[in-house]
């Protein structure tokens, strides 16, 4: 059964971004709650109208959820494996569930929290297993790392530099520059790029996103019911959610096949993506692209199709991205890298911004947005939103 504009996004909410570990003394499950009735608020519904859950990573528990908030009941709750991947693929889940009928109300939510534990430096902490056990005597004690190694793979094959890895960052700088919520607002230069410290080579300090903490909450319901609610409601084209084996798990494998490698591992989700939403490439008009890593971003445009396999280095070279005059202006509100990481739930809120009309950054006349789930472990996600008719 298609989804196909049968669902939307009714209400938004989030709480405000923190840098690692400044959200504390708060919670994790308070800043979820705080985003949750966020959402509900903006929505124009009550807490008591939820009645499901739909997430994309663990941590989240629906029953103290209800409890602290007053959900009488639910009668759906599922999450998708994975993390950052799934982002975009958690609001299918939701909208699955209300076009089948088993909820007609449902909650999407992500958060991060980082007082205990860096996610940049997540792999170190894993527990030494027969596929885990390369990682830290390789040095790749975190995603960045690894992400390296693909990176380095592109510079190989394609002929992809570090100046078009440069393009992504300093898009994204400058579209937070002026952006009231997000975290980087200082100017950013070719030559501060260039003498910014080494990570994890041939990626330096502004090739990896912002180690953040915050939540963002999404309230989901029929189309026909949103008509009726507080603000106008933002179609839920196509959403899906999977990809192929040969992806696999990603950088925890790296035994993919060599033109795999040098991908994102989503084009077998962007053509499904495409097809069930009856659009092309051509039909975007912004693009909210998963950006833990300049060089995914790069990959993510080749598999969605917004330009050839091995020119996406020249195409965000040649200003494309921008906000100002770029032909698919990306990650208005400075994405991952500037703005602030929240495991790539910010990207569907601006796209919701952005179909509302009411984006710090507006495109102008955004009729379609993608937003796409990180290139990780499968699953990944992508997202089609849209206005009205």
């Amino acid at each position: 059964m298609s989804i196909r504009n049968k669902t939307a996004i009714a209400g938004v909410g989030a709480t405000p971004f923190y840098k690692r570990g400044k959200s504390d003394p708060q919670s994790l499950n308070e800043l979820v709650c705080k985003a949750i009735i966020a959402a509900i608020d903006d929505s124009g519904l009550s807490v008591r109208d939820i009645d499901g859950f739909a997430y994309y990573s663990g941590g989240f528990d629906t029953p103290y959820l209800m409890e602290t908030l007053g959900i009488p009941e639910v009668t759906y709750t599922a999450s998708l494996s994975g993390a950052g991947g799934g982002s975009a693929g958690s609001i299918g889940l939701a909208s699955s569930a209300i076009v089948s009928g088993q909820a007609s109300a449902v909650i999407c939510v992500g958060a991060l929290q980082q007082t205990n534990q860096r996610f940049g430096s997540i792999t170190s902490a894993y527990e030494h297993t027969p596929e885990t056990a390369f990682f830290s005597p390789s040095g790749l004690v975190g995603p960045g790392h690894m992400f390296a190694l693909l990176a380095r793979r592109q510079m190989h094959t394609y002929g992809t530099t570090r100046e078009q890895f440069a393009a992504v960052a300093l898009a994204a700088r400058e579209n937070a520059l002026n952006h009231p919520e997000a975290l980087m607002r200082k100017p950013l230069t070719l030559q501060d790029y260039f003498s910014a410290p080494m990570l994890a080579d041939p990626l330096c300090l502004y090739d990896f996103c912002l180690e953040s903490d915050g939540a963002i909450a999404l309230l989901v319901t029929s189309e026909e019911r949103a008509k009726d609610l507080k603000n106008p409601p933002v179609r839920i084209v196509s959403s899906v959610h999977g990809g192929s084996r040969d992806w696999g798990r990603s950088l925890y494998w790296m035994n993919m096949p060599d033109e795999t490698f040098v991908s994102s591992g989503n084009k077998a989700i962007a053509n499904k993506l495409y097809n069930d939403a009856g659009l092309t490439p051509s039909d975007i008009d912004t693009a909210q692209i998963y950006d833990h890593f300049t060089p995914m971003v790069i990959a993510q445009l080749e598999d969605f199709g917004f330009c050839a396999q091995g020119e996406g280095g020249p195409f965000v070279e040649s200003g494309a991205i921008k906000f100002d005059g770029g032909s698919l202006p990306i990650n208005t509100d400075g994405g991952q890298l500037s703005g602030a990481y929240i495991w790539g739930l910010t990207h569907v809120r601006e796209a919701v911004h952005q179909i509302r009309g009411t984006a710090f950054h507006q495109v102008p006349n955004c009729q379609f947005a993608l937003v796409t789930g990180g290139p990780s472990s499968l699953p990944v996600s992508g997202l089609i939103l849209g206005k009205q008719p």
